[in-house]
């Protein structure tokens, strides 16, 4: 075994013996989300490298402290990537050429954070194909496999994506790539909020190659992938303005990294699930809608009971993804669990860390 692996299980045994509790962190990109993190540091940044990668399998192993920017990077050397875009919130071509990947492969997949193209090839979780971890019992348990068509312990390690470090500490994990777009074009459109609506569910129900989709502020913005004539044969279809190739790599870059106009300030910023078919919710603040009309994000203190109530009514729910000490306090961050679904979250919990060590608070106040 792995001497860090070895040093982790000692520390976790360590903090059962003591009834201590490990705050799990990579590059602390993501300590924004969730409940305020508490515990002692458990830094897992140490843990890195590119375990196995097998390109004509469309399978890569990484180890959990591995910089998400060096994953992508070798991905690209092969023409591939991860599809589903996960932020860094931290990338280096923003922050500069010493910032350095801050965002690590396990950070990725506890934060289960998908960026805009999540809607048209689906989320972190279903590109996760094996985890190995450390659970609240100091054990080393692997779970899944390295092959897409592996079947056997495959909801275990999906169960990791969102998790937020609560159910073990992941040491590596391994994942489904695909190969990038061979054509990308984007398109923009002058349209109100329930026409931009109708106008992407319209398209949704039709094989056209949307790969991602932002309205904000009477302006839609369509983002085209996949072969060359179907690009073209798309674009006839729908119509709209092209948009600069490097115009609109920055703008999609900007949604993916939340570094738009729109996401800067301290106002909190809440994230509404819900059906793409939902008209227009009709509240106050500034808004900017992803995924098809199915994410929607708010701007300012809208008032969570409102919004869950809101977002309850069209099927969804709603986060408070960036918000003041005072309000995640007050407010919790996620919408509270229906009793049968939290019975369940505190079985898994209780499963896989039965001594409450990792990460508490992030998710819900008792686990």
């Amino acid at each position: 075994m792995d001497a860090v692996l070895k040093e982790w299980i000692g520390r976790v045994h360590d903090a059962v013996e003591t009834q201590g509790q490990l705050r799990i962190r990579g590059g602390g990109s993501k300590d924004f989300y969730g409940g305020l993190p508490r515990g002692e540091l458990f830094d897992t940044t140490g843990y890195r490298g590119i375990v196995a990668y097998e390109p004509t399998e469309l399978v890569v192993v990484a180890r959990a402290g591995t910089p998400l920017a060096e994953l992508e990077a070798t991905l690209a050397e092969k023409g591939q990537c991860l599809p589903f875009e996960p932020p860094h919130f931290g990338y280096p071509a923003l922050l500069g050429a010493n910032a350095g990947g801050a965002t690590t492969v396990g950070g990725m997949v506890a934060a289960g954070l998908s960026g805009p193209r999540r809607a048209a090839v689906g989320a972190v979780r279903d590109y996760v194909l094996g985890v190995k971890l450390v659970d609240g019992k100091g054990e080393l348990l692997s779970f899944g496999g390295q092959v897409m068509k592996n079947v056997a312990g495959y909801d275990v390690p999906r169960l990791m994506a969102g998790s937020l470090g609560t159910l073990g500490l992941i040491a590596e994990v391994a994942l489904k790539v695909l190969p990038v777009p061979v054509a990308v074009r984007t398109l923009r459109f002058s349209l109100g909020e329930a026409a931009a609506l109708s106008r992407l569910n319209e398209w949704g129900g039709r094989p056209l190659p949307v790969a991602a989709s932002v309205w904000h502020e009477g302006t839609l913005t369509v983002r085209l992938a996949g072969a060359h004539a179907a690009i073209e044969s798309a674009q006839t279809t729908l119509g709209g303005e092209v948009v600069a190739e490097a115009e609109a790599a920055a703008f999609w870059l900007g949604v993916r990294e939340q570094t738009l106009p729109f996401f800067a300030g301290g106002e909190p910023l809440w994230r509404l699930s819900v059906a793409s078919t939902t008209p227009p919710l009709g509240l106050p603040g500034p808004q900017l809608i992803e995924w098809g009309g199915a994410l929607r994000w708010l701007r300012g203190d809208q008032g969570a009971e409102r919004l869950r109530t809101v977002a309850a009514q069209s099927g969804g729910h709603v986060t408070l993804f960036r918000g003041g000490e005072a309000l995640k306090t007050a407010a919790g961050v996620f919408q509270p669990l229906p009793p049968a679904l939290l019975q369940i979250h505190r079985r898994l919990k209780a499963a896989f860390d039965p001594h409450g060590v990792f990460n508490p608070g992030r998710m819900y106040p008792d686990f």
